[in-house]
């Protein structure tokens, strides 16, 4: 367990390398495409700063993207006391505690490490769950405090968001530049691989950022069961989000791998990028070792 808190640690910088990889492949072909080899430069400064930024802003402008809203212990404290005992238990810092008012049983973190956290849960998620799975499903969440989970996805929630941004105004310029004199000096090969390149990007960086997403899932269940010595309640919380399941009013797949299920309309592309490996395999696993729990 140790070992994988300290990969996921690890993982931040990796996924920041292979992201600035992706921007300074970005950088190159508009280099290529002007003439001019320090526009690379600047576009990894720039793609850099707006990482930097999203690192420190990320988790606010995620919970303002679901709709949530803070709550105190006297708005709700069965909530409240749950996230406050498990904070206790884990020797964590109090999380802020948020509440999404939306039908859809779900729960969620965000923030960029454990003093700036926050977690919270859907109003459906707390109707149809029972104080055990309730308790389950909050120690999941933290336990994507505690392993860190939260700067991962933080910081690639940041960096794909800017490696589409890139692409598209890049795409847009090549688009819109076709008259540029060094656009028609460029060879035809040349070009063809620029294109690829800008297209492909924002598509392999959300192929990482959900791959990942994925594996931090199943470590949160263990962490989660691991802090309750409970992991059959968090089975049985996930197999009523199996039953009860439905996608969330306020969709979006940026913030998709915060929560605890996949918020989306069930679809292709929706399965092929799936930012949470099926409910069906977590119980199984989660079933599978309770006895080492």
């Amino acid at each position: 367990m140790y070992s994988a808190i300290a990969k996921n640690k690890r993982n931040t910088i990796l996924i920041m390398a292979f992201f600035v990889g992706l921007i300074g492949a970005i950088g190159w072909v508009v280099s290529y495409f002007m003439g001019n080899s320090s526009i690379a430069i600047v576009i990894v400064c720039v793609a850099a700063i707006y990482a930097l930024i999203q690192y420190f802003a990320a988790g606010k402008l995620a919970v303002a993207m679901t709709g949530a809203h803070e709550i105190q212990k006297g708005d709700n404290p069965r909530l409240y006391r749950t996230v406050e005992n498990l904070a206790i238990t884990t020797g964590m810092p109090m999380p802020k505690v948020y509440v999404i008012d939306d039908p859809a049983p779900n729960a969620f973190a965000t923030g960029r490490d454990p003093r700036h956290a926050v977690v919270g849960a859907t109003t459906g998620l707390l109707e149809i769950m029972d104080d055990r799975e309730l308790t389950a499903v909050m120690a999941h969440e933290i336990g994507h405090v505690q392993n860190y989970d939260i700067r991962v996805s933080t910081i690639a929630f940041g960096l794909v968001s800017a490696i589409g941004l890139l692409s598209d105004i890049v795409l847009r310029m090549f688009f819109y530049s076709s008259g540029n004199r060094n656009n028609n000096n460029m060879h035809p090969i040349m070009l063809v691989i620029g294109v690829i390149v800008i297209i492909l990007a924002p598509i392999i960086a959300a192929i990482v950022q959900m791959a990942v997403s994925r594996q931090r899932e199943y470590l949160a269940d263990a962490t989660g069961a691991l802090t309750t010595r409970d992991s059959e309640g968090l089975a049985s919380a996930l197999a009523k989000l199996g039953q009860y399941g439905r996608p969330m009013k306020r969709e979006s797949t940026s913030t998709a791998n915060l929560f605890l299920s996949n918020p989306l309309q069930p679809g292709f592309f929706s399965k092929l990028f799936s930012s949470h490996p099926p409910l069906e395999d977590r119980i199984k696993r989660l079933t599978k070792n309770s006895g080492t729990f």
